[in-house]
């Protein structure tokens, strides 16, 4: 069960669709939701607005940050209160956007972020925040749910399509999912081009994973792809076969360079994943 769920505040265009996510998982698990805006005020600008280097943020606009900070919030606790939300609070935070996040997720079971939060770059803020679902997921400490912006259905209940490739990432995503796929009226673990790994999945590819999680009570299909298409492609066709209401993934369970070079599965589904995404690292 999720008991805290953290969901970033920045009035974005995208802000309603994760918001509304986040309240709905909320209202299923009885948890508390935490609103958190940062004001984008770095230890760095308050060490050069008092030194003699000077700092890049104009002092009067320190005091005009956390009021956009505050405002964000006060409008949080509205839309948290008309989506029904039984238990929440609004914190701002003194500090950048992904620090900020990085800090606190140590104290909650999941985040939510919209799936392309650095798309929209905000006054004073944008540079700050570009690739903030990668950086949270990649080092932080708990799983991150990225919800498209215009996603508008519910996260569950309905299919979840769980990628498996048998890493320690993957891994780590799938136990981080288990109270949502649990909930799940079905889920397909799905492999793409096993036998490139065969040394990972056994004579059976994804039996023994499907063993395990039907032990604990989820109904699970083994749905294996053998494809041309990347391995992102795949998991996000099988989604959309299935009108799937959640995709569970490891982050990169391949170096990072490697991904990021030749392309990967985590690059391709923090771009285009067609329903909400669960990532663990």
């Amino acid at each position: 069960m999720y008991k805290t769920i953290l969901v970033y505040i920045d009035g974005g265009p995208h802000q309603s669709s994760r918001l509304r996510a986040a309240a709905m998982l909320a209202d299923a698990h009885g948890a508390h939701l935490v609103g958190s805006a940062a004001t984008g005020i770095s230890w760095m600008d308050f060490a050069l607005l008092t030194g003699s280097a000077g700092a890049p943020i104009p002092a009067d606009d320190f005091t005009a940050l956390r009021e956009s900070a505050a405002e964000r919030l006060r409008a949080f606790t509205v839309q948290a209160a008309a989506l029904g939300v039984a238990s929440y609070e609004a914190r701002p935070v003194e500090d950048i956007a992904d620090y900020a996040l990085l800090m606190q997720s140590r104290y909650a079971d999941l985040i939510v972020l919209s799936q392309d939060d650095d798309a929209s770059p905000r006054a004073g803020l944008g540079a700050r925040v570009r690739g903030l679902p990668e950086r949270v997921a990649l080092h932080g400490v708990r799983p991150v749910l990225l919800v498209p912006g215009a996603w508008q259905g519910a996260v569950l209940p309905g299919t979840a399509v769980v990628g498996w490739d048998g890493g320690m990432c993957a891994l780590r995503a799938m136990q981080a999912a288990l109270p949502l796929l649990q909930a799940a009226d079905g889920v397909k673990l799905a492999l793409v081009n096993p036998n490139e790994l065969s040394e990972l999945h056994g004579e059976e590819p994804g039996a023994d994973m499907a063993l395990y999680l039907a032990r604990h009570g989820v109904k699970v299909e083994v749905v294996v792809e053998r494809t041309r298409a990347t391995v992102g492609d795949a998991l996000a066709g099988i989604a959309r076969n299935c009108g799937a209401g959640l995709m569970v993934s490891g982050a990169y369970g391949h170096s990072r360079l490697r991904e990021w070079v030749l392309g990967g599965a985590t690059r391709e589904l923090l771009e285009r994943a067609p329903a909400p995404l669960l990532l663990a690292h």
